[in-house]
């Protein structure tokens, strides 16, 4: 959803409301994440002395595959972002996003926040066991004697 911030940039106090939803089918080429639910995005844009600040909660359901046992599960996440906006930039700095001719794309800078704000691990529970490393069976719903038996 492509944003137009003149009159944010220009009226001290100005406003705008967000909500909005990015669709499961914008973000099925992302690798190793399947959606299940589209992404929730919800905040607001505003023009506090002079400054444009960009504030937003995203909401969505993924389904993932554990790293210890490989089981499928889903599960929900929320997150909240900021940013303060600018409409140029002298040299670089990632601490600001610059608006590319007045507007941002939010989709994209949503997408960007939420992927690097996901887990490096995914477990389906905290006690995971995993997987036994000599005949694979799950040693969440059995116990196997191939440890023992090296020892």
């Amino acid at each position: 959803m492509k944003i137009n911030l003149k009159q944010l940039f220009n009226i001290v106090g100005e406003s705008k409301d967000i909500s909005y939803s990015i669709g499961t089918e914008e973000v099925s080429d992302i690798k190793s994440y399947t959606f299940i639910t589209p992404v929730a995005l919800n905040g607001r844009i505003f023009n506090r002395a002079g400054i444009v600040y960009l504030e937003y909660t995203v909401d969505f359901t993924l389904s993932v595959a554990c790293d210890r046992c490989l089981k499928e599960f889903e599960t929900t996440y929320s997150f909240d972002f900021s940013h303060i906006v600018v409409s140029s930039l002298n040299g670089d700095n990632d601490d600001y996003i610059v608006a590319d001719g007045e507007s941002i794309e939010l989709n994209e800078i949503a997408v960007t926040d939420l992927l690097l704000q996901l887990p490096t691990k995914n477990l389906c529970r905290e006690d995971c066991k995993g997987l036994c490393m000599v005949c694979g069976c799950d040693l969440n719903e059995s116990q196997c004697n191939c440890l023992n038996s090296e020892l």
